[in-house]
Formats: C-alpha cells, sequence, structure tokens
C-alpha cells in the first residue's frame, strides 16, 4: 500500500520540520511520530484484528491527527465522531459502523459506554511507523453524512480510493513542498479535512488548525496574514463572511487558493484575486462518495471566465475520473443539455455502508466507452459546453415547480445578488399553508427596503419566478461543514 508508506517516509525524512500548528503552538515531525507511536501501541494491544472501524472524537490536537495515522497504520479505518452534534447521532453512526472502540483526547470521557483509549495519558513506546501490508480495498474512513430520511448514511472510502485521489490531486501541479504553510479549516467530519492535513503530511509541509473556540473565518484571515499560509482550501461561503475585510486583506504569500463544497461565484472570486495577488485560485468539485474532489477548473485573472447565473464552472474531469451528464433514463445528453452529473473512476467509493437500498438508488451501471462501468448520481444539475467544461446549474432537488413551471432558485439568486451589490442572497421553496409552492429569498443584511429590488428582479424574471416572500438575517446560519444552512433558512417561511 504505497499510500501509507509514503506517509511513512514523509515523516521520518521531516524528523526536524513542523507538522502541525495547534492553537498557536507547533508540534515537530518527530513529535508527531512518537505520539502516533504510542497510540499506534496501545491500539494494537486494546482492540481485535477484525475491529475495521474506530471511533475517533474530533477535538482540535496534535492527538487527534496522530490518531488517524495510528489507525492507518495499523490498516484500520477511523470514524469522525464530533462531540457537539446530539448523542443521538452518534449513537445511530457508532451503531453502523459496529464501533467498539473510540479514541478521544478530551480531558474526560464522552462516550463512557464503549471502549474508549485516552490518547493524551498513553505510555511511550518507540518509534514504530511501518505499516502493516493489507489490502488496498481496506477502509481509510467511513463518513457518516445527513441522510434524507434523517438517518445518517455512510460512506466508506478504501485506501484504494484515497491513493487514486492523491495521486489525481499531485497531476493538477499545485505543487506542496516542506516550506508550505497550509491551512486546514474543516471539522473532521467533513472529507475536505482530509485533503488539507494528509497532503502536507506527504510533502513535510506544515498544518495550520482553526480552533473550535474560535470564529472561523475571521482566526483564517489572521492565519492567513501572520503567518504567511501558502497553501489553502476553503468553501466559498468564508469568502462572503471575509469581503467586508476584503480592502485590509494582503496575502502576497498565499500560491494556491482552492474552493470546493459549494458554488464559487465570479464576483466574489474576481474581488478575492486582489487580496491573493500571487495566488493561482481554483474551483475543484466532488461529493463525498467520490472521495474530496475530482473536477478542476484554475480562475483565470483579468479575463473572461466560464460562468452560470454568475456561478464559476467545476471545470473537467480530474486524472482517474469519468463524468457524464444523463436523463431520467440514464442516457447521455447532448452537449448544451441539462442533466445530472454523473461519476465513475478509481475514487468512487464501494458504496453507502450497510444501505442497499440506497445503493440501489445512487449507483448504476452503464455501457461506456465499451466498457460496463459503475457510476454515481450526485444529484447536480449540469451541463458541458463544446470543449468539455462542466456548468453547474444547481442542485436536482434546488429545482421547484411553480404553478407548473420549472424553477433554478441560482437563477433567482443570480438577479438578487446583482442588485444587491455585493450582498448576498439565497432562494428557498417553501409550501405555503394552502400547500402551494412559493419562492422565499434571505437577504444577508440589516432589514432594508426591498422595493428596488422587487423591481429590478421583475425586469430580469417572469412573475412566477419572483420571490413572494423576502427576510432579512444578520449572517447565514453555516452548518458543522462551514456551508450556508438551507434547511434552517427554509424553515423561515410558511
Amino acid at each position: 500500500m504505497n499510500l501509507v508508506f509514503d506517509i511513512q517516509k514523509s515523516i521520518e525524512k521531516h524528523y526536524d520540520r513542523n507538522a502541525f500548528c495547534i492553537g498557536q503552538e507547533y508540534h515537530t515531525y518527530k513529535e508527531f511520530a512518537q505520539i502516533i507511536s504510542n497510540i499506534r501501541k496501545t491500539v494494537r494491544s486494546k482492540t481485535e484484528e477484525n475491529e475495521i472501524a474506530i471511533g475517533l472524537v474530533t477535538n482540535d490536537d496534535i492527538q487527534t491527527y496522530a490518531s488517524i495515522i495510528a489507525l492507518w497504520l495499523e490498516g484500520k479505518a477511523y470514524v469522525p465522531l464530533n462531540s457537539e452534534f446530539p448523542l443521538s447521532r452518534n449513537q445511530m453512526v457508532i451503531g453502523q459502523a459496529d464501533i467498539r472502540t473510540i479514541l478521544d483526547s478530551s480531558n474526560e470521557k464522552i462516550f463512557s459506554e464503549y471502549q474508549t483509549i485516552t490518547t493524551k495519558e498513553l505510555n511511550t513506546f518507540p518509534v514504530d511507523l511501518t505499516p502493516l501490508r493489507v489490502s488496498e480495498e481496506n477502509l481509510a474512513y467511513i463518513f457518516f453524512t445527513s441522510g434524507t430520511t434523517g438517518t445518517p448514511k455512510g460512506v466508506p472510502i478504501t485506501f484504494s480510493n484515497l491513493s487514486g485521489f492523491v495521486d489525481a490531486f499531485w497531476a493538477l501541479d499545485y505543487p506542496i513542498t516542506e516550506e508550505d504553510r497550509c491551512l486546514q479549516m474543516f471539522e473532521l467530519t467533513f472529507d475536505l479535512s482530509v485533503m488539507s492535513y494528509l497532503a502536507p503530511i506527504l510533502k513535510g509541509a506544515c498544518v495550520y488548525t482553526i480552533p473550535k473556540e474560535e470564529i472561523k473565518y475571521s482566526y483564517i484571515f489572521e492565519l492567513m496574514e501572520d503567518y504567511e499560509l501558502t497553501f489553502s482550501l476553503m468553501v466559498p461561503s468564508i469568502l462572503h463572511y471575509l469581503r467586508p475585510y476584503f480592502e485590509e486583506i494582503n496575502c502576497p504569500a498565499l500560491k494556491y487558493s482552492l474552493f470546493c463544497g459549494e458554488a464559487l461565484p465570479l464576483d466574489v472570486t474576481e474581488e478575492w484575486s486582489t487580496c491573493v495577488p500571487n495566488a493561482t485560485i481554483a474551483n475543484v468539485y466532488g461529493p463525498t462518495e467520490c472521495t474530496i474532489f475530482c473536477t478542476d477548473y484554475t480562475y483565470v485573472k483579468n479575463a473572461e471566465n466560464k460562468t452560470h447565473n454568475g456561478v464559476l464552472t467545476i471545470g473537467r474531469d480530474m486524472k482517474n475520473t469519468s463524468t457524464i451528464i444523463v436523463d431520467k433514463d440514464n442516457n447521455e445528453v447532448a452537449v448544451g443539455e441539462s442533466g445530472e452529473l454523473c461519476l465513475s473512476g478509481a475514487q468512487l467509493t464501494p458504496g453507502y455502508w450497510k444501505n442497499k437500498t440506497k445503493n440501489k438508488e445512487a449507483f448504476f451501471y452503464k455501457n461506456y466507452q465499451g466498457k460496463n462501468t459503475r457510476f454515481y448520481r450526485t444529484g447536480d444539475l449540469c451541463n458541458i459546453d463544446a470543449e468539455g467544461d462542466i456548468l453547474y446549474l444547481g442542485r436536482v432537488d434546488f429545482q421547484a415547480k411553480i404553478q407548473g413551471f420549472r424553477v433554478e432558485l441560482s437563477e433567482i439568486e443570480y438577479h438578487a445578488k446583482a442588485a444587491l451589490d455585493k450582498v448576498n442572497a439565497v432562494a428557498v421553496a417553501f409550501t405555503n399553508t394552502i400547500h402551494n409552492t412559493e419562492i422565499g429569498l434571505v437577504i444577508e443584511s440589516e432589514v432594508t427596503d426591498t422595493k428596488e429590488l422587487l423591481e429590478y428582479i421583475k425586469t430580469k424574471l417572469p412573475s412566477y419566478m419572483i420571490p413572494s416572500q423576502i427576510k432579512h438575517v444578520q449572517s447565514f446560519p453555516l452548518n458543522t461543514n462551514g456551508k450556508i444552512d438551507r434547511k434552517k433558512l427554509k424553515e423561515m417561511f410558511s
């Protein structure tokens, strides 16, 4: 398993360099290796060989990151557990993943009814980073994402999937070296965190994390300037929070600024480019089911960029991934026609964890380039242009039927934001008291007179697409992944 051996080699090669900066405290790769070894030895002595998945409480400390590597060296998978999530949700995850052992660096045991290895209180053992030789099809992690039924659904990712991603990422030529200082802004229950710690570790770079008690966007601002970060992967929502401070932000040290997880608006990207004058800005895309991200588009400064409703294209397939856009019968649509984006390739999960029903819905086989190929339905509405770039139109479920017409909510947002001059807005579809569907618009600002806004929208959109209700919020609610929580916004309407 080359990936895990590559991790070993990199840690051993960079003993004297800093591996992590957590809460303004540095930890060297040598210290990291010692903690990994202590955890690894304890895991080996206290768990059964057939324990596939080990729970991991997601704290922001060196022991938590060391636990991930220790488990991988033992050929085991980690399942992140956020102690701030409802207990019932964590118990569902623990039950579904058959977790018997939990690694926890907290000062007090959080899941006392399970065997818990408290990773801050371990004996010191000789350093041992030599991986066990296990199959590439062994699991590296299982992330549980929100399910429409209220039950989280598990997405298992194998070492082979993860190796496919790393291979494809290096092929993009966004190089990381031991001199780099890399942002890790994500909660460890979000799969973008994997790239944010794994890529730097593989190159001996230093990872800079965000303490849970800090305001995320302001702390990122401080990290980027004070520590002269050189590489970042962020969700676009962060830019909306940073936008009022763009005139103050100057990060010439940043070499690569990647965005993933949500639609990336062109106007904000253009403004951000002045804050990071030497950075390559890229929009990458991918669901958890296809291991972190699998398409890429490089933003072109001072030139025309491909967009739909003001949103940057998600670009083209990365190495190891194939994309198609299909109609409801899984037939590929013509260039320029809209349909559901589907993915296949080395990064594709083996399937949802113990969920045959969901697997039948989400995966299908199709003859593709002469082979019977397995594809995943992303739920994303897209089209592809003549040059092969994929334009993101919105979620399939971000469409709404209003008076019999199919409406893309992203189109309403585009025109609303054009009228609001740099103020963010989100459109939602809601069911009124007589069970008809209406459009609601939420504006991220103080309460304002919306008469001019509505007049402007009426010049751009047909009557059935005009919002019937408009609400204001000081700031959009975010979920744990840093994305705008559209479900909470929808609850504002009735």
